[in-house]
This record gives C-alpha cells, sequence and structure tokens, in this order.
C-alpha cells in the first residue's frame, strides 16, 4: 500500500512539474495532455494517448495525447475498429506489444500495417477502470521493439490510475448520467459519427452495426479518419450508397 501510495504521489508530482502545453485545453482535459507528456518523458516513449470508450459500436474518442503523432494512432483504432486501446477496455486488461511487425499483425493487422506506417513499432494499452467501472484506455508508443521493464510498466498502470481518477474527479458537478463540460467539448466531434450512422443506416436500410461498418470501410478505403467522412455525411458532402463504400 505504501509503496502504491509513494508511486502515485511520485506520478502526480511529475504531472505537476510538466509544463503547460502550449494552447493546450483547461481544466481536466488539460490535466491530462500533461499527464501524457509526463509519462512519455518518464518511461521514456514515442507518445501516449488516452481514449475514452463505451460498448456501444466502441464509441467514444481521443481525449488527450502527448503529440500530433499519438493523437493520430489513437483515431486509427476508431476509424479501424481494432487496436490495442479497444482490446485492453473490453477485455480490462493490460495489452502489451512488443514486436507490432509479427504477433501485432496477427491481432490488428489493419492497425498494425497503419501503425508502422507512422514509425511505431511497439505498444502498449492499460485500461482505466476502478472495480467494475470503466472508461477507456492509455496508449504507450515507442518507435524501438521490446518490452517494458517491471519498473515501466508499474510506472504505466499508476499514470493510468491517476489519469482515471482525474476522469472521476472530473465529474464533479456534472449531471448524472453526463460528462462534464470540457469533457464534452473533446469529444464533440464525436457525436458526428454517431449522427452519420443513423444517416446510413436510413439511406442504406442497414442497422447499427452495419452502417458503422459501412463508415469505416469508406474511411479505410479513402485512407481517411473517420470522424472526417462522418463530417462530409452530416454536411451532405457525401452519401454512401449500397453497392460500394
Amino acid at each position: 500500500m505504501k509503496d502504491s501510495l509513494g508511486r502515485l504521489a511520485h506520478a502526480n508530482q511529475l504531472i505537476d512539474d510538466e509544463p503547460p502545453i502550449l494552447h493546450g485545453a483547461p481544466g481536466t482535459i488539460g490535466r491530462l495532455e500533461r499527464l501524457c507528456s509526463a509519462l512519455t518523458r518518464s518511461l521514456p516513449a514515442t507518445g501516449v494517448g488516452l481514449s475514452l470508450l463505451t460498448m456501444d459500436n466502441y464509441g467514444g474518442g481521443t481525449i488527450a495525447a502527448s503529440n500530433a503523432e499519438s493523437r493520430v494512432l489513437e483515431e486509427l483504432q476508431f476509424s479501424l475498429g481494432e487496436g490495442p486501446c479497444i482490446e485492453a477496455y473490453t477485455s480490462r486488461r493490460p495489452v502489451l506489444e512488443p514486436q507490432l511487425s509479427t504477433h501485432g499483425m496477427r491481432r490488428w493487422p489493419g492497425y498494425a500495417a497503419a501503425a508502422q506506417e507512422q514509425g511505431v513499432k511497439a505498444v502498449f494499452a492499460f485500461p482505466l477502470q476502478i472495480g467494475a467501472a470503466r472508461a477507456g484506455a492509455l496508449d504507450v508508443y515507442r518507435n524501438e521493439t521490446g518490452s517494458l521493464t517491471d519498473d515501466a510498466l508499474a510506472q504505466a498502470v499508476t499514470f493510468a490510475e491517476v489519469a482515471m481518477g482525474l476522469l472521476v474527479d472530473g465529474q464533479d458537478g456534472a449531471q448524472d448520467g453526463q460528462t462534464s463540460s470540457d469533457l464534452d467539448d473533446a469529444l464533440a466531434y464525436r457525436l458526428e459519427v454517431y449522427q452519420a450512422q443513423g444517416m446510413v443506416m436510413v439511406d442504406l436500410g442497414v442497422g447499427i452495426d452495419e452502417a458503422m461498418a459501412r463508415l469505416r470501410g469508406h474511411a479505410y478505403a479513402q485512407d481517411r479518419y473517420i470522424s472526417d467522412v462522418a463530417r462530409d455525411i452530416v454536411g451532405g458532402k457525401l452519401r454512401l450508397n449500397r453497392d460500394a463504400t
């Protein structure tokens, strides 16, 4: 217990010492961004990202990242519908992949290939959870193969625990069943995905899962983010048809 409390105190001190990100977000999101940057420096890692998820078609989205590259890697998982973040969330266990080019390609063929194109060679995901409650996952990216040391694993787990605590604290004052205002702002663009999903359901006469598959298929075929495809559909610039994605 003492060691755990010491690790939590050390993690929070590292976050406190991390310089604020220029033009970074305020409140809970701002501290989560600093958490990602602090962990990236501490491990060391190429980058760190945080995403929220739900069981409804793995909805959710990226809420914080240490750099633009990590944010891209987080978004890829929602566009492709697979990846370490989603697996860690659904399994409720850390997902450790020290070599994307081998086992990673079998686990997530689309995501592993895309991540390697971004220079990532290993990825490690840690669920954000307290008891039965879960919120998402923290992802650690590295540009070299190899496992994390025991100390690095303990650090990552501790930072995931701190992140979950920040999300819980950020709910103070929010109405039951709703997220706090800054989390709402961070995830606002995800609403377009749900809107587009509904529009595709009506246009094509398909179910909710098939509609999401069509969105993801089009995004993958056009090498675009699913959020960008959704924005075009909602804005009337794009309409999927029955015969092609």
